[in-house]
């Protein structure tokens, strides 16, 4: 089974997300987990953007990435450049890859603004876990 970390700053949208559509792509084949170099909790809004395209994130967690350092993955994805910055090199001899999201809890305006950015953010992370696993699986 291959197994997959997703790091972000906080671990509350980017990294959710993507663990979402990795779990829904990816099936009893892959194994995902993410967390963050903080943790913010699971962002509200991530949860009702991933729902309204099929995805139930409700139930997952916000980690701290340090949680998972005595664990091997294939792929570590950082989904932000802080987040890369911050952990360059994570030890362990998994692939790392790495692809900078807009975060969508910054988007600023009235409610339905916001919610597009979240929805851009979205669809952005959706189109590259597709990619990943035509890509590596």
């Amino acid at each position: 089974m291959t197994s997959v970390l997703v790091l972000c700053t906080g671990n509350s949208c980017r990294s959710q997300m993507a663990e979402g559509y990795l779990r829904a792509f990816g099936g009893d084949d892959l194994k995902v987990y993410s967390a963050g170099v903080e943790t913010h909790g699971v962002n509200p809004r991530a949860v009702e953007i991933m729902s309204r395209d099929g995805i139930d994130i409700s139930m997952q967690t916000s980690n701290l990435v340090d949680e998972y350092l005595d664990r091997q993955f294939d792929y570590v994805i950082t989904v932000c450049d802080h987040a890369r910055e911050v952990c360059p090199v994570f030890p362990s001899e998994a692939q790392q890859l790495h692809q900078d999201f807009p975060d969508p809890a910054k988007a600023a305006g009235d409610q339905e603004q916001v919610m597009q950015a979240f929805a851009l953010t979205r669809d952005m992370i959706k189109a590259y876990c597709q990619n990943f696993i035509k890509k590596y699986l």
